[in-house]
């Protein structure tokens, strides 16, 4: 049996596809928030425009201290799994520092949001005796692996469509029921109605489990979320989130009741099996939580520079989805020529964005995913938009030729 011949036929038919992914070789340049050199041919500095750094805080000087401190003071590696090596301080300060800013009595730390998601939802679905979980259609990937490894009964909800939700919840009857959702979806950058879901999943019963992956940071007064912003932290069972986007570092975490996070902790093979993160990690984390709790000045700059951005798009007629979020989807509708744009604006406008192709998103909604931070300057955006409008000219007069 030829197994390479296998990968190799599936590999290039991705690629006949417009779908087979090439990932940049940067190198990222520490107190350089939207700097990295791009190393794939000859070093050539380029705009990062995609990064879910989407404060900056990866650069803050409080949370490299933090790091190098704690390197300094343990050592790069946690040893092994808390089961075996304990829970360093470090870990325990970062659980209750995620606590005080959901407001819930614990946290629980994992590897990954990716993690946190597959390993709570599996945990819960299988463990709560004849459970459904009723989860959008919208719902990440690391959701949905959570909920199928579960082998949970599960029911999908139209996106964001609490009256279907509604529907559905009548229909499960009385059984335990999980209603998972996110608060900002990535790709479309649409905020869900958290409390008319929140309020139907009370009137049943149900559990509810929010992701706030790409909200924690960036929303609320002490960013905690959309869920602290609307003011419904508190009748959420389970926030979950991640400290590798708006915190900077890398992990998930959940928050929740003292005997949930305990429940988890104690029967999720994600968390029991794993190794655990760093504690130099989890002190970075802890330094870039607490400043973003107190500082409002990252946030309120990221919104005048999404703001501007997208007044900016409209002036130059490139499409972009209106949404509510921080995140500006600019429409492409085919794989071959969102791979093209982003390499022209690489290679000859010193531009990185990442192309968003199937199975991200859908086929025939393929974009470029911009992401503008607090640090990319009104220079970088009139850059930006000038290179965009070139290439849609460009694009545009190759059409009308053809």
């Amino acid at each position: 049996m030829d197994f390479d011949r296998i990968f190799q036929d599936q590999i290039d038919t991705l690629k006949a596809e417009g779908n087979y992914r090439i990932y940049a070789n940067l190198q990222r340049q520490c107190g350089q928030q939207t700097r990295a050199v791009n190393h794939r041919d000859a070093p050539q500095e380029v705009t990062v425009w995609c990064s879910n750094d989407y404060l900056g805080m990866a650069h803050h000087p409080a949370v490299v201290g933090a790091m190098v401190d704690a390197v300094q003071a343990c050592g790069t590696g946690a040893g092994g799994t808390r089961n075996i090596s304990g829970n360093a301080v470090h870990h325990l300060a970062l659980e209750a520092e995620l606590a005080d800013l959901h407001g819930k009595d614990a946290a629980l730390l994992f590897t990954s949001g990716y993690v946190s998601n597959w390993a709570a939802l599996s945990t819960l679905g299988a463990r709560i005796p004849n459970a459904v979980i009723l989860s959008d259609a919208g719902n990440h990937a690391s959701m949905i692996e959570g909920v199928r490894h579960s082998r949970a009964d599960k029911v999908i909800w139209k996106h964001n469509d609490w009256r279907d939700l509604d529907r559905k919840l009548h229909a499960v009857g009385d059984r335990p029921k999980i209603v998972a959702f996110e608060s900002v979806y990535s790709m479309d950058g649409d905020i869900s109605p958290i409390r008319e879901i929140v309020e139907v999943a009370e009137a049943h019963g149900a559990m509810t489990y929010i992701d706030e992956v790409h909200a924690v940071g960036m929303y609320g007064p002490r960013g905690g979320g959309v869920s602290e912003r609307e003011g419904l932290a508190d009748r959420i069972t389970l926030i979950e989130g991640t400290l590798g986007k708006a915190y900077g570092v890398v992990g998930g975490y959940i928050t929740g009741s003292a005997p949930l996070c305990d429940f988890i902790r104690s029967f999720a093979s994600g968390f029991i099996f794993t190794t655990a993160l760093p504690p130099a990690v989890a002190a970075a984390a802890t330094a870039s939580i607490r400043h973003l709790k107190t500082s409002e000045t990252e946030r309120a700059n990221q919104r005048r520079q999404v703001a501007r951005l997208r007044a900016a798009l409209d002036r130059a007629g490139i499409p972009h989805m209106e949404n509510d979020s921080h995140i500006v989807p600019v429409m492409i509708g085919d794989p071959v020529k969102c791979r093209m744009i982003s390499d022209i604006l690489m290679a000859d406008w010193g531009i990185y964005v990442q192309p968003i192709n199937y199975p991200t998103v859908a086929k025939g909604t393929e974009r470029l995913r911009l992401t503008p931070g607090p640090h990319h300057s009104d220079a970088d955006i009139d850059h930006l938009v000038s290179a965009l409008g070139s290439l849609w000219r460009h694009c545009a007069l190759a059409h009308a030729v053809a």
